[in-house]
Protein backbone atom coordinates (compact mmCIF):
# COMPACT_ATOMS: atom_id res chain seq x y z
CA UNK A 1 0.00 0.00 0.00
CA UNK A 2 1.29 3.08 -1.20
CA UNK A 3 1.06 6.25 1.22
CA UNK A 4 2.64 9.50 0.54
CA UNK A 5 6.13 8.54 -0.80
CA UNK A 6 6.71 5.07 1.01
CA UNK A 7 5.24 1.79 0.36
CA UNK A 8 4.41 -0.15 3.18
CA UNK A 9 3.93 -3.78 2.89
CA UNK A 10 0.43 -4.95 4.12
CA UNK A 11 1.40 -8.72 5.27
CA UNK A 12 3.99 -9.89 7.61
CA UNK A 13 4.87 -6.41 8.82
CA UNK A 14 4.52 -4.18 11.57
CA UNK A 15 4.29 -0.13 11.81
CA UNK A 16 4.41 2.22 13.91
CA UNK A 17 1.57 5.43 13.98
CA UNK A 18 2.64 8.44 16.22
CA UNK A 19 0.17 10.59 17.30
CA UNK A 20 0.48 14.13 17.68
CA UNK A 21 -2.63 15.70 18.63
CA UNK A 22 -2.82 19.34 18.37
CA UNK A 23 -5.76 20.02 20.84
CA UNK A 24 -5.85 21.46 24.50
CA UNK A 25 -8.33 18.51 25.62
CA UNK A 26 -6.75 15.67 24.20
CA UNK A 27 -6.72 12.51 26.79
CA UNK A 28 -4.29 10.89 25.88
CA UNK A 29 -1.57 14.20 25.77
CA UNK A 30 -3.64 16.81 27.48
CA UNK A 31 -2.39 19.09 24.80
CA UNK A 32 1.63 18.54 25.12
CA UNK A 33 2.08 19.40 21.41
CA UNK A 34 0.12 23.13 20.89
CA UNK A 35 3.33 24.55 20.53
CA UNK A 36 5.07 24.30 17.06
CA UNK A 37 8.29 23.71 18.26
CA UNK A 38 7.43 21.37 20.94
CA UNK A 39 5.25 19.13 18.33
CA UNK A 40 7.96 19.55 15.83
CA UNK A 41 10.75 18.30 18.31
CA UNK A 42 7.79 15.28 18.96
CA UNK A 43 8.02 14.01 15.68
CA UNK A 44 11.71 13.99 15.40
CA UNK A 45 11.50 12.19 18.74
CA UNK A 46 9.16 9.55 17.64
CA UNK A 47 11.01 9.20 13.75
CA UNK A 48 13.79 8.52 15.91
CA UNK A 49 12.30 5.69 17.94
CA UNK A 50 10.95 3.81 14.99
CA UNK A 51 7.95 5.66 14.02
CA UNK A 52 6.71 4.95 10.47
CA UNK A 53 3.79 7.49 9.90
CA UNK A 54 2.50 10.27 12.45
CA UNK A 55 -1.18 10.85 13.08
CA UNK A 56 -2.60 14.82 13.17
CA UNK A 57 -5.47 15.70 15.35
CA UNK A 58 -7.46 18.42 15.89
CA UNK A 59 -10.29 17.78 17.53
CA UNK A 60 -10.48 15.50 20.86
CA UNK A 61 -12.65 12.71 20.27
CA UNK A 62 -12.62 10.79 23.69
CA UNK A 63 -15.31 8.98 24.85
CA UNK A 64 -16.79 11.33 26.97
CA UNK A 65 -16.84 15.49 27.24
CA UNK A 66 -15.26 16.71 24.63
CA UNK A 67 -16.15 19.63 21.90
CA UNK A 68 -17.42 19.49 18.63
CA UNK A 69 -15.28 21.86 17.01
CA UNK A 70 -15.88 23.47 13.60
CA UNK A 71 -14.11 22.60 10.33
CA UNK A 72 -12.64 26.29 10.55
CA UNK A 73 -11.03 25.62 13.78
CA UNK A 74 -9.98 22.18 13.48
CA UNK A 75 -8.63 23.31 10.29
CA UNK A 76 -6.57 26.46 11.50
CA UNK A 77 -4.78 23.67 14.30
CA UNK A 78 -4.10 20.75 11.84
CA UNK A 79 -3.12 22.69 8.49
CA UNK A 80 -0.29 24.69 9.67
CA UNK A 81 1.34 21.40 11.72
CA UNK A 82 0.68 19.05 8.32
CA UNK A 83 2.73 21.45 6.79
CA UNK A 84 5.12 22.06 9.51
CA UNK A 85 6.06 18.32 9.75
CA UNK A 86 6.07 18.23 6.00
CA UNK A 87 8.48 21.06 5.81
CA UNK A 88 10.66 19.40 8.27
CA UNK A 89 10.41 16.28 7.63
CA UNK A 90 10.13 13.03 5.02
CA UNK A 91 7.62 10.72 6.94
CA UNK A 92 3.69 10.36 5.66
CA UNK A 93 1.54 11.91 7.04
CA UNK A 94 -2.11 11.02 8.36
CA UNK A 95 -4.74 13.25 9.66
CA UNK A 96 -7.45 12.12 12.62
CA UNK A 97 -10.68 13.73 10.86
CA UNK A 98 -13.83 12.33 9.74
CA UNK A 99 -14.82 15.50 8.02
CA UNK A 100 -14.62 16.22 4.66
CA UNK A 101 -13.65 20.14 4.63
CA UNK A 102 -10.86 19.65 7.10
CA UNK A 103 -10.07 16.23 5.02
CA UNK A 104 -9.63 18.27 1.99
CA UNK A 105 -7.55 21.69 3.78
CA UNK A 106 -5.28 18.46 5.15
CA UNK A 107 -4.84 16.89 2.32
CA UNK A 108 -4.42 20.27 0.10
CA UNK A 109 -1.84 20.86 2.93
CA UNK A 110 0.17 17.22 2.27
CA UNK A 111 -1.78 14.97 4.48
CA UNK A 112 -0.83 11.32 2.76
CA UNK A 113 -3.62 9.17 4.57
CA UNK A 114 -6.99 10.58 6.32
CA UNK A 115 -7.86 8.79 9.71
CA UNK A 116 -11.70 8.21 9.91
CA UNK A 117 -12.56 7.26 13.51
CA UNK A 118 -16.36 7.02 12.05
CA UNK A 119 -15.84 4.83 9.08
CA UNK A 120 -17.16 7.21 6.53
CA UNK A 121 -20.58 7.40 8.30
CA UNK A 122 -20.53 10.69 9.93
CA UNK A 123 -20.18 12.84 6.57
CA UNK A 124 -21.40 11.48 3.69
CA UNK A 125 -19.03 13.89 1.53
CA UNK A 126 -15.70 12.20 2.75
CA UNK A 127 -15.84 8.90 0.84
CA UNK A 128 -16.66 10.94 -2.66
CA UNK A 129 -13.43 13.26 -1.50
CA UNK A 130 -10.96 10.13 -0.94
CA UNK A 131 -12.27 8.11 -3.92
CA UNK A 132 -11.70 11.55 -5.88
CA UNK A 133 -8.26 12.62 -4.84
CA UNK A 134 -7.45 8.64 -4.96
CA UNK A 135 -5.64 9.06 -0.63
CA UNK A 136 -5.28 6.29 1.09
CA UNK A 137 -7.62 5.96 4.18
CA UNK A 138 -8.03 4.17 7.74
CA UNK A 139 -11.55 3.51 8.49
CA UNK A 140 -12.53 2.64 11.65
CA UNK A 141 -14.95 0.57 13.69
CA UNK A 142 -16.98 3.29 15.35
CA UNK A 143 -21.16 3.53 16.88
CA UNK A 144 -22.88 6.29 18.64
CA UNK A 145 -24.56 3.45 20.65
CA UNK A 146 -22.62 0.59 21.74
CA UNK A 147 -25.16 -1.43 22.34
CA UNK A 148 -24.05 -5.11 20.62
CA UNK A 149 -26.65 -8.27 19.75
CA UNK A 150 -23.71 -10.34 19.27
CA UNK A 151 -20.22 -8.39 19.35
CA UNK A 152 -18.22 -10.35 16.34
CA UNK A 153 -21.18 -10.27 13.82
CA UNK A 154 -22.50 -6.51 14.62
CA UNK A 155 -18.79 -5.90 14.07
CA UNK A 156 -18.29 -7.67 10.84
CA UNK A 157 -21.70 -6.17 10.01
CA UNK A 158 -20.84 -2.41 10.59
CA UNK A 159 -17.18 -3.15 8.79
CA UNK A 160 -19.63 -4.26 5.63
CA UNK A 161 -21.45 -1.22 5.93
CA UNK A 162 -18.08 1.01 6.22
CA UNK A 163 -16.43 -0.90 2.75
CA UNK A 164 -20.03 -0.83 1.51
CA UNK A 165 -19.86 3.30 1.40
CA UNK A 166 -16.26 3.13 0.17
CA UNK A 167 -16.83 0.91 -3.11
CA UNK A 168 -20.09 2.66 -3.60
CA UNK A 169 -17.82 5.75 -3.52
CA UNK A 170 -15.12 4.23 -5.78
CA UNK A 171 -12.35 4.24 -2.79
CA UNK A 172 -9.79 1.36 -4.39
CA UNK A 173 -9.45 -1.40 -2.03
CA UNK A 174 -5.54 -0.80 -2.11
CA UNK A 175 -6.08 2.60 -0.31
CA UNK A 176 -7.88 1.15 2.54
CA UNK A 177 -6.79 0.02 5.76
CA UNK A 178 -9.50 -1.20 8.65
CA UNK A 179 -9.35 -0.27 12.23
CA UNK A 180 -11.30 -2.61 14.27
CA UNK A 181 -11.22 0.79 16.92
Amino acid sequence: MKIGNREFQTKGHTYVMGILNVTPDSFSDGGKWNDRDRALKHVEEMIAEGMDIVDIGGESTRPWGYTLLSDEEEIARVVPMIEAVKANFDIPISLDTYKSGVAEAGIRAGADLINDIWGLKWDERLAPLLATEDVACCLMHNRDNQEYTNFIEDFCSDMEETLAIAKKAGIRDERIVLDPG
